[in-house]
């Protein structure tokens, strides 16, 4: 899926890009800000991420231009505080609207979600070990009648590791995931949740669900 990133924040706009890539996604940056149609027509996108306060027209200005001639999702990232600034970017045909600085977990989250619903393809994995369900929104696993606690760290891992059940989730990535506004999750940290989550696991029976790969992260046994 194909990303246009429009910030004139070299900083913010190079952060994005560098997260999107590692979560697979074809990211581009918009480098002629006096002709952002004619970057949308070069690239194509599947979504824009669009800020307000730009060189030459404001995000509003170029939302509504996009708009007279394409449904594709546009999400605004933005440092403006008014309730204002959302009412108008959603009366001009913004998807939803973010304040930075935004943990981009969240950002992560809210890209895939606008593309899931825009373009109606599945890519939530039955979120189930053997016989247990995750249920983030109560932070256990069920199994039966019975309902496994788990620690928030865990719930985003699990969370993680089942929507690509079978695929290789690097430590980068569940690191990334575990990062919010609080803490800041290393290496060592994350062995260490790893390992508790591999434990809790192997105790109520789950044994070898989680599958190390050396030196580039974990999986969970499909």
């Amino acid at each position: 899926m194909r990303i246009l990133i429009v910030e004139d924040d070299s900083i913010i706009s190079s952060s994005i890009f560098d997260s999107l890539k590692r979560w697979g996604y074809e990211p581009h940056c918009v480098t002629r800000f006096d002709d952002v149609m004619g970057e949308v027509a070069r690239v194509s996108p599947h979504l824009i991420i669009m800020d307000i306060s730009l060189p030459y027209f404001n995000g509003y200005y170029w939302c509504e231009k996009i708009r007279a001639n394409s449904k594709m999702p546009i999400l605004f990232l933005s440092s403006h505080q008014e309730p204002m600034d959302l009412v108008m970017a959603i009366n001009l045909g913004a998807d939803d609207y973010l304040q930075k600085p935004v943990p981009m977990d969240v950002l992560l989250a809210k890209i895939s979600a606008l593309l899931r619903r825009a373009y109606n393809y599945e890519t939530v994995t039955e979120m189930k070990i053997g016989d247990a369900a995750l249920d983030s929104g109560a932070s256990c696993l069920v199994r039966g009648d019975r309902r496994i606690p788990l620690t928030r760290n865990e719930v985003r891992m699990l969370d993680l590791l089942l929507s690509r059940k079978g695929r290789l989730v690097s430590r980068e990535q569940l690191m990334l995931k575990l990062w919010d506004d609080d803490t800041f999750v290393d290496d060592n940290t994350l062995t260490v949740n790893i390992n508790r989550l591999r434990k809790k696991l192997d105790e109520e029976g789950l044994d070898g669900c989680i599958i190390t790969h050396k030196g580039q992260g974990y999986s969970i046994n499909a």
